[in-house]
């Protein structure tokens, strides 16, 4: 019986070996190879070229590589995926604190657009900046002046930093930076030229990095100090527009420019924005008015690369500002689909002498519909008119209310907004508006076709629910502007479609 239990015994410990290197015969066969391998390669090294060596580093290499590939259970106390090589940790409330680690450069500390004297000793810089950067780090600025005059010490100041879009930002935000060297009278007083240099730190606590940036380099001679002193100015009035972008209306362009070159003046000037809307169609609308010297058009399609809001709209108005600051007595911010106008009694000389005591003031917004049409004049001529002839319907439904637009005195001013500055010295008035108001044509610069959808012969008009009276406000300057369009470039824009 007992050699029978013995011989029992013995074939179960057989079976269950078999068992085992069965079960890890997969294992145990790339174990023996990798052995195989490296045998072989121990015995061909002496016969191996000397041009070509391996080194110990190199086995432990391969066999690290081999036994990374063999699973291995782990445990850990402190992470739920020991994949993981964050180093998370569990917090005494059983929460797990994860990590985030951030290489490489996601966003530009700084994008330079500009820099522009601010005076005899102070200068402006604009440009863009990460928005997260600003919003969960402290980044800061710096400000060189480096002389060309070799006897002359570099100088430096704090930049003090403006946010202008209050929040609108996306992955880059608007940034004014302000140079102001109190410590002297002038900077480069002998006007020998010289360079200005922005320190942008990032203020990151785990990477806090420095970029240099040259920003504005001026040539022996060429600063007129007296520029900053005067009262005399080239213009009277400058309009500072946003960036134009989609497929513009000629026609509503060709309506606009006209409108408010009369209504401005021989002292006037325009200053526009290609952001993508200028086309072909649009251009050959402006061309005569540049021609003349009356507009100046800038392409700033390669800001589109950087995504700020509304195709950083607040870094073209702070350039546009800084820019022209010292050129003009008065400076506007509106749309091109917007149309000031004063009481007929006044004039925009009078109502600007009326409102020298201020920096600032914000003009009241008069809404119109840009889809009903009034058709006093007869259907078919109603088509042959002019969009300000023909949308002549005003929306009065009551709200809390509504967005203004503004004017500044520019040399008074340090940055500014689409709306209004928030950034000056000086008064602001915001009850002008029996002085000065805006008529707003919403989403009519962006048809290509003909405006008048619904055409209607009654003082008051109740349309989607919307309340409407008739004002002919704008429409009863539209002959005298068609007129004065005709008579300053000529007959060069008859043929000008929607």
């Amino acid at each position: 019986m007992a050699m029978v239990k013995e011989k029992e015994q013995n074939t179960k410990d057989k079976k269950l070996l078999v068992g085992v290197i069965w079960n890890f015969s997969a294992e145990l066969k790339l174990t023996f190879m990798a052995l195989l391998v490296l045998c072989t390669l121990v015995t061909l090294l002496p016969f191996i070229p000397s041009s070509f060596s391996l080194s110990t580093s190199d086995f432990r290499f391969c066999i690290s590589r081999f036994s990374s590939a063999i699973p291995v259970n782990t445990t850990t106390t402190t992470v739920e995926d020991s994949s993981s090589s964050s180093p998370d940790r569990v917090l005494d409330n059983g929460v797990v604190k994860r990590t985030f680690t951030g290489y490489g450069s996601a966003a530009y500390n700084f994008v330079s657009m500009s820099a522009y004297r601010g005076g005899v000793n102070s200068f402006a810089v604009i440009g863009l900046s990460s928005k997260p950067l600003h919003v969960y780090g402290h980044p800061s600025y710096r400000c060189e002046w480096v002389s060309f005059d070799p006897t002359q010490d570099p100088i430096s100041t704090t930049g003090s930093k403006i946010l202008t879009d209050w929040g609108y930002g996306r992955i880059y935000t608007t940034v004014v930076v302000n140079c102001t060297f109190s410590s002297i009278s002038a900077v480069n007083p002998q006007n020998s030229g010289g360079t200005l240099i922005l320190h942008a730190t990032t203020g990151d606590p785990n990477l806090n990095l420095t970029d240099s940036i040259p920003v504005l380099t001026e040539s022996p001679k060429s600063v007129d100090f007296n520029l900053y002193n005067s009262t005399k100015k080239k213009y009277d009035y400058l309009y500072c527009g946003s960036s134009l972008y989609g497929n513009l209306s000629p026609q509503r362009i060709r309506e606009w420019i006209a409108y408010h070159v009369r209504f401005f003046g021989e002292r006037s000037h325009f200053v526009l924005h290609d952001a993508g809307g200028i086309h072909e169609e649009v251009f050959e609308v402006l061309k005569p008015w540049i021609e003349l010297g009356r507009v100046t058009l800038h392409d700033i399609r390669d800001q589109e690369r950087f995504d700020g809001y509304y195709h950083n709209q607040f870094m073209i108005v702070n350039d546009c500002l800084h820019r022209y600051r010292f050129m003009t007595k008065w400076m506007f911010f509106f749309d091109v689909d917007e149309f000031l106008h004063v009481p007929v009694k006044e004039t925009i000389t009078s109502v600007m002498e009326s409102l020298e005591e201020y920096s600032q003031f914000t003009i009241e917004q008069m809404p119109m519909s840009s889809r009903i049409c009034y058709s006093g004049d007869g259907p078919a001529r109603t088509y042959r008119k002019w969009g300000i002839e023909k949308l002549a319907y005003r929306d009065v439904k009551k709200v809390p209310r509504r967005d203004r637009k503004y004017a500044v005195q520019p040399e008074n001013v340090f940055a500014t907004g689409v709306h209004m500055s928030q950034n000056l010295q000086g008064k602001t008035y915001h009850k002008a508006e029996s002085k000065i108001r805006y008529f707003h044509y919403h989403g009519s610069i962006s048809q290509r076709r003909e405006p008048c959808r619904h055409l209607f012969n009654d003082s008051r008009v109740v349309f989607e629910n919307t309340p409407y009276v008739l004002d002919t406000t704008i429409r009863d300057v539209g002959l005298a502007v068609r007129t004065f369009e005709l008579r300053t470039i000529s007959d060069r824009l008859l043929r000008t479609r929607q």
